[in-house]
C-alpha cells in the first residue's frame, strides 16, 4: 500500500479538494474552498495546509467567525446544496462565534463545514490561552458547544481518526434528507501531527446523491385521499428548490387545478403572476392563501418543515376535513401533521403522484374564477402598498414598491429578520426561481450582509444581489461589507434605517404593551428610561468609512435614483432608506402564538392574553 506522509491539517485539506458530488448525471466539484480567521489553534494547523497547498481551494479571510459561517451557508443555499466552503477558526471565542451560525444552517438544512480549533489533546500546556476548564470533565472544550447544533460531530484527536470523520463528514453534508452543519474539532496539536496516509484516502471521490422515490405503497395511498378531496391546497417549501423540481410543481399544479401557496424557503418555485400562485402562506402570508388554506379538504406539502409561520401556529387549516399529504425527503418532516408521508425526492415524488392520479380524471372543484378574483384582490392590494404615501416619510411598502419595480428581475434578493420578511414574503414579486433569498428557518439578525456576500459569490456576478436589512440586523454584523470589497465580490445594501427593532416594538404593541425597550433612543434623564430622541445614525458615511460607495435617499424619487446609480458602481454599496416606523404589513388572515403574560398590572395586556387563549383553542391542535 502506498502511503503519504501528511500532517493532519494537510491531509485534511487534500481530502477536501478531492471531493465530487453527482447528480442526475452532473458531476460538480463539493469543496470551493475555506473561510478563515487564523489564531492559535489553526493558524499553524490548517493555516500551514492552506499556504502551501498545492490544490484548488481557495482561502477567503473573514471578518468575523458567525458572519464567515452564515456567507458559506448562502454559497451553498444558492448553489442548491451542491457545492459548500468549509469554515476553519482558532480554539474558544473564535470557535464559539461560530455556533449560533452553525445552528441557522442545521435549521435550514443547509451544509456547512465547520473546522475549529480546539485543546491540546495532549494537555501538557493545558491550561493554554482561551482554554474552555471543566473541572467535573476535563474532556469537554468549547466545541463541545457544537454538538446540539450539528448534524455529525467529532473531535479529531489522533490523526489517522481523520479518515473515518472525513468521510462521515461527506456523508452528511451530501445527505439531503441529513444535511446541515458538520463539526470536526481540530485539537492544535494534533493538527500538526503527521501519519502515514494510504494514497488512496486523496484519490477523487464522487458522492452520488441518487434521487429518493417514495414507496409506491404510499403513493397510492396519498393518490387515494386527494381524489376524494375538492379543494386542495399545494404548499411549496424550499425542498422543491433544492430538488430542482420546480417544473414538476407546475406542471402538478397546471394538471390537477390546484393553488400553489409558498413558503419563505419556497417562494419564487413560481412566477408571481402565475395564474396558480397565491403567494406566501401563513403568518406573513397573503388574504388570497390564507382563505383558502382556511378552506383546504387536503394540504399538499412539498419540500416543507411546517414552521409555525407556514401554519400560522396551527390555525391557518381551519376546515374538520383537511388531511396531509406530506412529499419530502425527511422523515422528520413528511410525516408531520399525522400525513400521508410520501417520504422521497421532491421531483419523483411529485412525477409519481401525478402518474397514480393521471388515469383517474382527477381535478380539484374551484369554482371557475375563484382563484383568478383573489389573486387579483391581493394583486390590486400590493399595488396599493407598493404605491403608498405617507404624511411622515418614507412608507416602508412603498420603498420596496419603488425597489421591485427599479432592479433587475433576476437580482438576488437576501434578507432574515425584522419586519422586512413580513413585507417581502407577502408583497415581493419574483419572476425567476432563486432569486428569493431569504433565510427564515432561524430568522437570525446579521445573516443579511454575509449572505449576500454568499450568494453573490455563487452568482459569480452573474446577478446584482441585494441585502435587504434592518438597522438592528446591521449593528448585530456587517462585518462581511469588508470581506466582500476585499474580494472584489459586488452586494448592494439596502438599510432600512427605522431607529430601532420595529418588529418586536410591533409585537410588542399588539399584545398589550406601551413599547418599551425596542427603539434606538437616548436615555430620558426625568424617566430613567430609553425614551429620549432618536440617535442619529449616519449608515451611509459608515459604509463610505470601509471603502463601499453609499448614498442616502428621503423620497422615492431618490430611491429610484440611487438604485439606478449603485447598478453602475463596480464595489459594493450600501444605500440608506429612512423609513417611518410602523408602516410595514400585518394580518391578512393570520395569527402568531407568542406567550403573553396571565397576570398583569396592564389590563391591555390581560385583554391579549384572553384573545390568546381563544385562539389557541380554535387552532388545529397536534
Amino acid at each position: 500500500m502506498t502511503t503519504i506522509r501528511l500532517t493532519m491539517a494537510q491531509a485534511l485539506v487534500r481530502f477536501l479538494d478531492a471531493q465530487y458530488v453527482s447528480v442526475d448525471g452532473e458531476e460538480t466539484k463539493f469543496v470551493q474552498g475555506v473561510m478563515g480567521i487564523f489564531g492559535h489553534g489553526n493558524v499553524t494547523g490548517i493555516g500551514e495546509a492552506l499556504e502551501y497547498s498545492s490544490g484548488g481551494l481557495t482561502l477567503i479571510q473573514g471578518k468575523n467567525e458567525q458572519g464567515m459561517v452564515h456567507a458559506a451557508a448562502a454559497f451553498a443555499k444558492q448553489k442548491n446544496r451542491l457545492q459548500i466552503y468549509a469554515c476553519t477558526s482558532s480554539i474558544g471565542p473564535g470557535a464559539l462565534n461560530m455556533v449560533t451560525a452553525a445552528a441557522t444552517a442545521t435549521v435550514n438544512r443547509i451544509p456547512v463545514l465547520l473546522l475549529p480549533g480546539d485543546n491540546f489533546a495532549s494537555r501538557q500546556p493545558d491550561p493554554v490561552l482561551q482554554q474552555l476548564e471543566v473541572a467535573s470533565d476535563y474532556s469537554i472544550s468549547a466545541t463541545d458547544a457544537f454538538k446540539s447544533v450539528s448534524k455529525y460531530w467529532d473531535r479529531i484527536v489522533r490523526p489517522e481518526q481523520l479518515m473515518s470523520a472525513a468521510l462521515q463528514a461527506m456523508r452528511v453534508l451530501t445527505d439531503p434528507a441529513e444535511t446541515g452543519a458538520v463539526t470536526l474539532a481540530l485539537p492544535q496539536d494534533v493538527q500538526a501531527e503527521a501519519y502515514d496516509y494510504p494514497e488512496a484516502f486523496f484519490s477523487k471521490r464522487i458522492h452520488y446523491i441518487d434521487r429518493r422515490p417514495p414507496a409506491r405503497d404510499a403513493v397510492q395511498r396519498a393518490a387515494e385521499m386527494l381524489k376524494g378531496k375538492k379543494r386542495p391546497l399545494i404548499i411549496a417549501g424550499g425542498g422543491v428548490l433544492y430538488a430542482s423540481a420546480v417544473n414538476e410543481l407546475r406542471e402538478f399544479a397546471e394538471t390537477y387545478g390546484i393553488p400553489v401557496a409558498e413558503t419563505q424557503a419556497g417562494k419564487s418555485v413560481l412566477p408571481w403572476n402565475h395564474p396558480l400562485n397565491v403567494g406566501a402562506v401563513g403568518v406573513t402570508g397573503t388574504l388570497a392563501a390564507n382563505l383558502l388554506a382556511k378552506e383546504a379538504d387536503v394540504v399538499i406539502g412539498v419540500g416543507t418543515r411546517y414552521s409555525d409561520f407556514t401554519t400560522s401556529s396551527k390555525s391557518a387549516f381551519t376546515n374538520e376535513e383537511v388531511q396531509f399529504i406530506n412529499i419530502n425527503v425527511s422523515t422528520l418532516d413528511s410525516a408531520k401533521w399525522g400525513g400521508a408521508a410520501l417520504t422521497g425526492d421532491a421531483k419523483l415524488g411529485l412525477t409519481q403522484l401525478a402518474g397514480a392520479l393521471a388515469e383517474s380524471g382527477y381535478h380539484s372543484s374551484y369554482n371557475d374564477n375563484e382563484i383568478a378574483e383573489l389573486k387579483k384582490t391581493w394583486d390590486a392590494e400590493v399595488d396599493r402598498l407598493f404605491t403608498l404615501e405617507h404624511e411622515q416619510g418614507l412608507a416602508q411598502t412603498h420603498a420596496l414598491g419603488v425597489i421591485q419595480n427599479t432592479i433587475d428581475p433576476s437580482s438576488v434578493i437576501v434578507c432574515a429578520a425584522g419586519s422586512l420578511p413580513g413585507d417581502l414574503h407577502r408583497l415581493w414579486r419574483p419572476a425567476e426561481p432563486k432569486t428569493y433569498h431569504m433565510e427564515y428557518g432561524f430568522s437570525c439578525m446579521g445573516y443579511e450582509v454575509s449572505g449576500a456576500f454568499g450568494a453573490a459569490l455563487a452568482t459569480g456576478g452573474e446577478r446584482e444581489v441585494y441585502a435587504v436589512v434592518g438597522d438592528g440586523s446591521y449593528f448585530m454584523l456587517h462585518s462581511e461589507l469588508i470581506t466582500s470589497l476585499q474580494e472584489g465580490v459586488k452586494i448592494t445594501i439596502l438599510l432600512f434605517d427605522n431607529h430601532g427593532f420595529q418588529c418586536i416594538h410591533n409585537l410588542q404593541r399588539g399584545h398589550g404593551s406601551e413599547g418599551f425597550g425596542n427603539e434606538f433612543r437616548y436615555r430620558d434623564s426625568s424617566t430613567g428610561r430609553l425614551t429620549g430622541s432618536y440617535m442619529p445614525i449616519d449608515f451611509a458615511a459608515h459604509a463610505r468609512s470601509l471603502g463601499a460607495k453609499s448614498y442616502k435617499v428621503s423620497s422615492a424619487e431618490e430611491l429610484k435614483a440611487a438604485l439606478l446609480k449603485a447598478k453602475q458602481e463596480t464595489v459594493s454599496t450600501l444605500i440608506e432608506i429612512p423609513v417611518v416606523p410602523g408602516t410595514n404589513t400585518a394580518g391578512y388572515e393570520s395569527w402568531w402564538n407568542v406567550g403573553v403574560p396571565e397576570v398583569s398590572v396592564s389590563d391591555k395586556v390581560l385583554e391579549a392574553h384572553q384573545d390568546m387563549k381563544q385562539r389557541i383553542q380554535a387552532a388545529r391542535m397536534i
